[in-house]
């Protein structure tokens, strides 16, 4: 599907530097000061975002804060297992009422300062020195935490600023299906790790809006094609809403994931995608295959052989995998989520990133990576906990296939404020999610 073309701009007359052609990308959104204020407060508080993963809050009391630019909002699972989200802010003096993540003592929200106490589900239990305010001041209905929506999907944690928004279901209707086929509700957090790079959000993320920079910056990835390596290997499909999919031309469960090689070469790039990152493709899975490297027979597809004994090995470990269907294509491909949230499944696994600004700077984000996994009905794992943040060129921490994007990221902001550069030039197919994603941020910047 090309880029929307001229006639599906929004109005564009109250946005800096807006889109006014969907193959041109003006510099200044990726680091202008107004333009990242108008981020603030028209994208953030009301758009739909991943805040956490249900695995952050495995009890009640348990809390989790989402941050991004301004915004500090805090997620708390109820008695009743629900979850509710708050504008993180003690009602009295400001202070913020939890920091990271933890567990509320005694099931009560406590603000450091002055010890005033709420509930788990926001109403007050206790205000210090009551007696010295007016009585208008400590009403119930003043006391209580004032809440965002909050809603659940895909094991995830998803909340909106905005009272006003339309439901996350309505949302996410045109790609919640693709996720759902290929059983992305059933995983859950096999690693979690942060990084801070020195890029614009907008700059990190579009790195995975395509699939044809592999070619030279993962060129181990390619078995030695070079500039011979397809571009056009993957189908790109834009959806109302600024989501995004791309996928592969091919059976993904029928020998389509090694690009038509035999045994070696499907094996060779199963076992870099996990040594370069450890997502997506696990130990668990070239364990699987290694184990048919003798058992095929000749003239038999080792690819489609193997993808089969997968199957069969996860039916045995009580894996609940979705039986192979025609969602699978998108294995070894990627869906966006607008405005920041990416899943690349394969297998019975994914990798995802999560991508916001860094505290109040335009040209620093902060990049979350989750490698998920589908654990054994019964085995899944306790509470989620980030591993830690790391620098972009950490060795010991981060495979080398991210490493080498982020070093891409870093270059362009830098190559962003350059004199003799102007705008992005966007190919009409291949970087059309692109477009698509900007496309409806100004959406959101000019309402």
């Amino acid at each position: 599907m090309t880029v929307a073309d001229e006639r599906s701009m929004p109005g564009v007359g109250s946005v800096p530097f807006a889109m006014t052609n969907p193959l041109r990308v003006p510099r200044e959104r990726y680091y202008d000061r107004e333009f990242f204020e108008l981020e603030k407060a028209k994208l953030w508080p009301k758009v739909w975002q991943m805040a956490c993963r249900l695995e952050e809050l495995p009890e009640p009391g348990d809390f989790v804060e989402y941050e991004v630019a301004d915004e500090s909002i805090l997620l708390v699972r109820q008695e009743d297992g629900s979850i509710k989200a708050f504008h993180n802010a003690c009602r009295h003096r400001a202070v913020q009422l939890g920091k990271g993540s933890g567990r509320m003592p005694k099931g009560q929200i406590v603000c450091p300062f002055h010890g005033w106490r709420w509930n788990l589900d926001g109403s007050s239990s206790f205000v210090y020195g009551k007696e010295g305010f007016e009585p208008d001041c400590v009403k119930a209905e003043n006391l209580q935490l004032p809440e965002v929506q909050v809603d659940t999907w895909g094991a995830c944690v998803w909340i909106n600023m905005d009272p006003d928004a339309r439901p996350l279901a309505e949302t996410l209707a045109p790609v919640a299906p693709l996720l759902e086929a290929i059983g992305f509700q059933n995983m859950r957090v096999w690693w979690w790790k942060e990084i801070i790079i020195r890029c614009n959000w907008k700059t990190a993320q579009e790195a995975f809006h395509e699939a044809w920079h592999v070619m030279r910056t993962h060129p181990q990835l390619t078995s030695g094609a070079g500039e011979d390596y397809p571009a056009d290997y993957v189908e790109y499909t834009t959806f109302a809403g600024g989501h995004a999919r791309f996928q592969g031309k091919f059976d993904a469960t029928a020998g389509g994931v090694a690009e038509g090689r035999g045994a070696e070469g499907f094996l060779e790039r199963s076992e870099l995608l996990w040594e370069g990152q450890d997502a997506m493709t696990l130990k668990r899975d070239i364990d699987v295959f290694m184990g048919m490297r003798n058992k095929v027979a000749p003239g038999e597809d080792f690819p489609t052989a193997a993808i089969k004994a997968l199957f069969e090995y996860w039916e045995g470990a009580g894996i609940p995998v979705p039986a192979m269907n025609e969602g699978m294509r998108l294995w070894g491909g990627e869906v966006f989520i607008f405005p920041n949230f990416f899943v690349l499944p394969q297998y019975g696994n994914a990798l995802c990133y999560r991508i916001r600004p860094h505290e109040d700077d335009p040209e620093r984000c902060r990049f979350e990576v989750w490698s998920l996994t589908t654990y054994p009905e019964g085995h899944e794992p306790g509470r989620a906990r980030l591993m830690g943040r790391f620098e972009p060129d950490d060795t010991e921490n981060l495979g080398q296939i991210p490493r080498q994007d982020f070093r891409n990221m870093e270059k362009q902001q830098r190559g962003l404020r350059s004199r003799g550069f102007k705008e992005m030039m966007l190919a009409t197919e291949w970087e059309s999610p692109i477009s698509n994603m900007h496309i409806e941020l100004d959406r959101y910047l000019a309402d």
